[in-house]
């Protein structure tokens, strides 16, 4: 019993004297902390990473200034090579774009490194991850192809009016850009089409040709003179002045109808004056038939009111 209260009265005043000396420790940690020149040395220390680091960010914002001025010589020097080879308007966009997209990147890359970090580890995580970018940008891939296609087999060129099926937009070619086609529409709006869509749907493209048919219908009663008619019809088309002389024109019956005789009448025009040509012939020909007395049916409707 002796033994058991001597040795558990050793082991206390082993531990006590453990305590004491981790204390002690730490007091001349704190002292050491308060000695007046541990703040300057630590100060010392940390002025070089600082005058480092600030050296490294004016460095890094100077590389981003002179590379956005050098970005825009290149691609002004991509630009005018593009034009002494003659190539389509579309294709010197789409080919800006991807050039502006690169070089871009490059500069992040060199800022980035600038500042410290490393880009090989960036590359890594980016390349890492590149299964499930590739599954989130899988549209934009998307169209990315689809602008390659729409160069390649030039289904319509910058400057041309087309008509997409699918959603029904229209408009003149404004821009084809990387991954987006811009329309600009005949009342001023502008319509951006993912590239994609355009090459995977059907689409009219009205002024790839250089000239276009007008076809413009009327419909006459049944007790008209249909010989006269279309006589008169003769002269409407033979006066328009923007009828290409060399082409083919006609003049028929297309119908005969519940309540009227349809008549037709065809000519051929240059692109650019179809709709002109198309509406002065409309104009031309009611003002023609009403002078001569010919009428035009329309339906008519009854109402009787009882009392």
């Amino acid at each position: 019993m002796f033994l058991t209260n001597t040795a558990n009265y050793l082991t206390e005043r082993i531990l006590l004297a453990e305590s004491i000396t981790d204390n002690l420790a730490e007091l001349q940690q704190l002292e050491k902390v308060a000695e007046p020149g541990f703040l300057k040395s630590y100060l010392d220390d940390l002025v070089p990473h600082l005058v480092n680091f600030a050296f490294r960010a004016v460095l890094a914002v100077l590389i981003y200034f002179i590379g956005r001025k050098i970005i825009g010589w290149l691609r002004r020097l991509l630009r005018r090579a593009l034009e002494r080879s003659g190539v389509d308007e579309g294709v010197k966009q789409f080919l800006d774009s991807c050039a502006k997209i690169t070089l871009y990147l490059i500069l992040a890359m060199a800022v980035i490194n600038e500042l410290g970090m490393e880009t090989t580890s960036i590359v890594a995580v980016l390349g890492s991850a590149g299964l499930a970018l590739g599954l989130a940008l899988q549209g934009s891939l998307s169209n990315f192809a689809g602008g390659v296609l729409i160069l390649l087999f030039k289904p319509f060129k910058v400057g041309d009016y087309i008509m997409e099926d699918t959603h029904g937009n229209e408009g003149t070619v404004a821009e084809i850009m990387i991954f987006y086609t811009k329309l600009s529409t005949p009342d001023n709006r502008t319509v951006v089409i993912p590239n994609g869509t355009l090459a995977n749907a059907s689409l009219t493209n009205v002024t790839q040709q250089d000239r276009r048919r007008v076809d413009v219908y009327v419909g006459v009663s049944y007790d008209t003179d249909i010989r006269r008619a279309k006589k008169l019809l003769t002269e409407i088309l033979l006066s328009e002045p923007s009828r290409m002389e060399e082409e083919d024109w006609q003049v028929f019956v297309d119908e005969l109808g519940d309540s009227s005789v349809r008549l037709g009448c065809r000519l051929w025009v240059a692109a650019a004056d179809y709709w002109q040509a198309k509406w002065r012939l409309n104009e031309r020909i009611k003002e023609v038939f009403d002078e001569n007395q010919i009428e035009i049916p329309y339906n008519h409707l009854t109402v009787e009111l009882k009392q």
